[in-house]
């Protein structure tokens, strides 16, 4: 076979498109559960940054709700998840203490969306998340993370606390369960593409 021939054969062929690669940030306050998203729905084992909890951290955390966390986010997560054929989203959770913000900017650069995640027991803890999204402009949904099943407020309450737009998505999920992350990100996804006007 010639290098004509190969070519001729391979001309009705319709070549295969990589994914288009779209990055999104998950933040939040601290214990939330990003690092949980992030792996309940990572097609890759995902990429964490977790060490244990120190006595000098535990003095400076309020771990009165999350008795059971041993170990906290101090650099950021990464994962990927394939939505279909032409986009793959890639994943970057954010560490959820204030004196690990000054990494935020680095790891939001070049997002396309956010999902601010918000334990309803301590909703003054994602006020800095909020506020981070609005003022840097980026499209981004609040996910009531239901802790045991259950969430401490209405989301007209959590809206009103939270004094977020109309326009600003607010969902229920499970960082636990795979469909619901993907379902929150999905609402993410529509609203930055509908802002594009993609």
């Amino acid at each position: 076979m010639t290098p004509t021939d190969s070519l001729t054969r391979g001309a009705g062929r319709t070549a295969v498109r990589p994914p288009l690669p779209v990055k999104m940030v998950i933040a939040g306050g601290f214990g939330v559960g990003k690092t949980t998203a992030v792996g309940s729905i990572s097609e890759i084992e995902p990429l964490t940054t977790e060490a244990s909890i120190t006595e000098v951290a535990a003095g400076v955390d309020d771990l009165s709700l999350t008795p059971r966390k041993t170990t906290t986010t101090v650099a950021m997560d990464f994962g990927c998840i394939t939505i279909d054929p032409t986009l793959k989203l890639y994943l970057f959770g954010t560490p959820g203490q204030e004196r690990f913000g000054f990494m935020w900017d680095d790891i939001v650069e070049g997002a396309l969306g956010g999902l601010v995640i918000v334990d309803t027991r301590r909703l003054d803890d994602c006020y800095a998340a909020v506020d981070y999204f609005e003022h840097k402009g980026i499209p981004f949904a609040v996910a009531i993370n239901a802790f045991d099943g259950q969430v401490e407020h209405s989301l007209d309450e959590v809206r009103w606390a939270l004094d977020v737009a109309e326009g600003t998505p607010l969902v229920v999920f499970d960082a636990r369960e795979r469909g619901s992350v993907r379902d929150a990100l999905l609402v993410v996804l529509e609203l930055a593409l509908a802002r594009s006007g993609g």
